[in-house]
């Protein structure tokens, strides 16, 4: 390292520290997160060794013995795995083709309401249900879906029709998934393009008024483009998500009968990694389907980087 460079690092750590003595407050804020995502996080990622050795519960942490490729073999060559990754890949591609553009039509739909205080209701009422747990949620779906009680059947058999299970039957199942996904997180998702559309320059939208462009005209040409950069982050995070729906609900939702189209990777993993004290063949699927995930995420950053120029890096 030459003098130039040694001032230079010099000049580096001595900012460093001055900043960490002004802002210790929120250094030490930022501690426990980052403490967090080292124990829970990136800590327990050394335990994917295990994805490629036998382990036996109560033995060596990192397994007992070498087993290469065998536990990733099991699972290629299992036809009941192909059917969960199936489902996983449809439930998943419904749920964004579907739940992803809703809440950006929304904030559009939203944004057109002139009143304020009529604005901030419905953003609320949106919202709400986000805070709602998954127990909570899943409950009132099955009040609510009840064959003997549910208001749903209810007024089918008001209208003439027969009472249908529909928490038992394979064909329902991804319908009421996308729609309670739908219901409760569409003003949650909806809030970040908001915050875009509230800070819009009204004088773009003075021109294209005095140019005599209506509504669409504007929506089209002024509001999607700025949206543009925050509409493709969301995307590029929503495509490395693509196959980490939500387990909890699905777990809750599911029964046997309705396997055929509810089993998804993550609960084929709880019901033979940890169900069946399957600890290795459960890790090499997980595993599996993290490299896969991450693939989605680094190819959906470089289309949008090379097409919109706006990817996450």
């Amino acid at each position: 390292m030459n003098r130039k460079n040694k001032n230079q690092f010099r000049m580096q750590t001595a900012e460093l520290g001055k900043s960490l003595r002004n802002n210790k407050t929120l250094y030490l804020f930022l501690l426990l997160p980052i403490v967090y995502f080292i124990i829970f996080k990136y800590v327990p990622m050394f335990g994917n060794i295990i994805a490629f050795r036998k382990y036996i519960p109560g033995q060596s942490y990192f397994g007992v013995s070498w087993e290469g490729f065998r536990y990733f073999e099991m699972f290629l060559k299992d036809e009941a795995f192909w059917n969960v990754f199936k489902n996983t890949v449809v439930l998943s591609g419904l749920s964004l083709l579907i739940c992803f553009p809703i809440p950006i039509l929304f904030s559009l739909l939203l944004n057109e309401i002139m009143q304020k205080k009529v604005k901030k209701v419905v953003q609320s009422l949106t919202i709400v249900p986000r805070f709602l747990s998954v127990v909570v949620v899943v409950a009132m779906m099955n009040a609510l879906l009840s064959p003997s009680t549910g208001i749903v059947n209810t007024i089918i058999e008001k209208l003439g029709g027969e009472a249908i299970y529909f928490m038992n039957e394979p064909f329902w199942f991804r319908i009421i998934y996308i729609i309670s996904e739908l219901w409760q997180f569409l003003g949650w998702n909806s809030i970040i393009y908001m915050a875009v559309l509230s800070s819009a320059d009204q004088e773009q939208y003075e021109a294209a008024m005095v140019d005599g462009a209506g509504k669409i005209k504007q929506a089209i040409h002024i509001t999607l483009p700025m949206m543009l950069p925050t509409i493709a982050i969301n995307l590029i995070i929503a495509l490395g998500n693509i196959l980490n729906i939500g387990f909890e609900k699905v777990l809750l939702m599911y029964t046997p009968t309705t396997y055929e189209t509810a089993d998804i990777i993550q609960t084929f993993v709880y019901r033979v990694g940890l169900m069946n004290a399957n600890y290795s063949y459960g890790t090499a699927v997980g595993l599996f389907q993290g490299v896969i995930s991450l693939s989605l995420l680094w190819a959906a950053n470089r289309i949008t980087n090379k097409r919109w120029g706006c990817g996450l890096w």
